[in-house]
Formats: structure tokens, C-alpha cells, sequence
């Protein structure tokens, strides 16, 4: 698939982003009001979680592609911490970053499109989903002109559970997810994948079942996940691909790293670290973007 061709919106936006900072790097943005930097927790919390976000986007900038912004967190603070997320995603949108809402929904029908309709109002460029509904859950959000990352095998302890179970026609469910992923693809822009860092060990199988998707990472930093570990996720085919196939997620490790009155420096430090030793892991195991 050539990759110039036939991208949403956000695919655009994280191929530039990713080309310009040399290194796929995604920061995810989860506000916390028991770990926000200690002059913020005085403030009104949506007020607090807005200035937070923002200070996060600016100082990851200039070294992430993409950031994922927690809806939760915003969420539960009503009607003025949607006004702190849509304010957030803006700034991120204006630093060129790629965005993505992390709110995992999977409902059908109207549902479906008022969820699609409420993420695009926010200004999200792709958001995750549960397709556990079928992949006509996936629909109106691409209808609407979202990228999808669609929950196929995750980081969490309890997901062998569901994910894992094996089938009778041979694999396991997450496999079967991931070739339903991997078939939408072949028919729209925009279907991607999370597939969680800490799950290396199936990695060869996981991009056997899904070879073009766009794996969103999640485990980097305070999960465990190394950046060795995410090398074995890659796309090796896609040349041209500033990505190689992979958008590696990190948030606490990242976006609390500073504390204190410079805490954004911090956060700047940790960004610029992270997204180097990425840089660094991609070029030594495949060579340099649009080497052959």
C-alpha cells in the first residue's frame, strides 16, 4: 500500500508529524488530580487539567508525532473538563502533533454515531474502540472521517481471559479480531490496531494476521515495555513508512517526570529521551526511513 495514497486525516497528520521528529513517538496525555504537578493541584481541577494538557502538548512537541488524550480523566469532572479536553486536543492539533481520543467505545447503530459525532466535535483525529460488537461498531466513526484503533490484543493481566481463549477453527479470539481488523483494512483508510508493548511475545503472530496495520503501542515506560521490546512489532516492507508500522505509547513516565514549578522541563526532558532511543532502536534494526 503506498503510503501517500489513501490516508484520513490522521494518518496524514502522524506521517508528517513522525517524518519532521524523526521518531513515532506517542505521548499519552492522562491527567491524574493525585499526580499533577504540585501548583496545579490548588486550582480548580478542569482548570488544573487544561493548563496541565496544555503544558504537556507544548513540551512534547517538538519530539512526539502523536498524542493520546484519556477521555475518562476529562470525563469526570462534566461539563468543564470536556471543555479542558477539547482545549487540549486544539493545542495539540495547533503543534501539528497527530490526536487521538482514547475512549474505547463499541456501541452499534445511532449509538455508534453519536459517539463518532461527539469525538470529531472535539477535534480528535482517531480515536480506540471496542469491537467486541462486531466490526459494525467500527463504522460510523470511519464514516465520520475518524482513523480507528481498533482493541485486538492489550497490556493489561486480565485481557487473557477473553483475548486468549482458543477456537475451534484454530487460533484464539484476539487472532480472529485482528483478521477482522486486518479485512476492514484491506477495505478502508484508517483501521488500525492496539496491540499492547508488553505483549512482544506474540508480536510475530499478531502482524502475521495483520502485516499493513498500524499498531498503537501502549506499555512503553511504567508498564515495562523497552523500546527493544517494540522493534519486533515492526513493518519491515514499508520503506517509506516514518512509523514502520508502529505508534509506541507512553504517559506516566512521560508526563510526570517533572515536578514542581519547571515540571513542563521535565516532561521535555523525558519526551526528548524516549522518542531518541526510539529514533535510535528503528534505525540500527532497519536502517534509516527510505533506506532499501
Amino acid at each position: 500500500m503506498d503510503m501517500t495514497e489513501h490516508r484520513t486525516e490522521f494518518d496524514h497528520a502522524l506521517f508528517n508529524a513522525a517524518t519532521s521528529r524523526g521518531a513515532p513517538l506517542c505521548v499519552g496525555i492522562d491527567p491524574d488530580l493525585d499526580k499533577l504537578p504540585q501548583p496545579l493541584r490548588s486550582v480548580e481541577p478542569a482548570r488544573g487539567f487544561e493548563t496541565f494538557g496544555r503544558g504537556v502538548v507544548d513540551a512534547v512537541a517538538p519530539f512526539a508525532a502523536a498524542v493520546k488524550f484519556q477521555s475518562a480523566c476529562y470525563e469526570r469532572l462534566g461539563q468543564s473538563g470536556l471543555v479542558a479536553l477539547e482545549g487540549g486536543i486544539r493545542s495539540a492539533r495547533d503543534a501539528g502533533l497527530a490526536v487521538i481520543l482514547d475512549a474505547k467505545r463499541g456501541d452499534i447503530g445511532v449509538s455508534g454515531r453519536h459517539y463518532a459525532a461527539a469525538a470529531t466535535n472535539l477535534g480528535a483525529q482517531a480515536i480506540t474502540l471496542n469491537a467486541y460488537l462486531g466490526m459494525e461498531t467500527v463504522e460510523p466513526y470511519l464514516d465520520a472521517g475518524l482513523a480507528v484503533f481498533v482493541l485486538v490484543r492489550t497490556s493489561n493481566p486480565g485481557s487473557a481471559d477473553v483475548q486468549d481463549v482458543p477456537l475451534r477453527s484454530g487460533g484464539t479470539l484476539a487472532m480472529h479480531m485482528g483478521q477482522l481488523v486486518a479485512e476492514l483494512g484491506r477495505q478502508r483508510a484508517g483501521v488500525h490496531a492496539v496491540v499492547g508493548a508488553t505483549q512482544h511475545e506474540q508480536a510475530g503472530v499478531m502482524r502475521a494476521v495483520m502485516p499493513d496495520a498500524l499498531f498503537l503501542l501502549p506499555g512503553l515506560g511504567a508498564q515495562g515495555a523497552t523500546v527493544e521490546d517494540l522493534c519486533v512489532f515492526a513493518r519491515r516492507e514499508m520503506k517509506d513508512d516514518p512509523t514502520r508500522g508502529l505508534l509506541p505509547t507512553a504517559s506516566r513516565s512521560v508526563i510526570y517526570a517533572g515536578q514542581g514549578d519547571g515540571w513542563a522541563g521535565g516532561v521535555a526532558r523525558a519526551a526528548e529521551e524516549l522518542s531518541g532511543q526510539l529514533r535510535a532502536a528503528l534505525s540500527a534494526k532497519f536502517g534509516p526511513v527510505g533506506a532499501s
